[in-house]
């Protein structure tokens, strides 16, 4: 693998990271201090679901990763 393209590989993995890691602090907040900021039971749900939506893009990109990292191997 050329020096770039391993460069954007590592990029792609540390964009997923920081996603998941986001995705979890931002729900977890929301989750600890959502009903002392009176967001309501139909909030908090988007919420969850834009954190699944977040944790289902980062599993797609990880199994695009491990595809083109098998793909190399062969």
């Amino acid at each position: 693998m050329s020096d770039a393209r391993q460069k954007a590989f590592a990029r792609k993995g540390q964009i997923a990271g920081l996603v998941i890691a986001g995705a979890m602090l931002i729900w977890l907040g929301v989750q600890l201090w959502g009903q002392d900021l009176g967001i309501t039971a139909r909030y908090m749900f988007l919420f969850d679901f834009a954190a699944l939506a977040a944790y289902f893009w980062a599993l797609v990109v990880a199994w695009q990763m491990w595809q083109q990292r098998a793909d190399e191997k062969d």
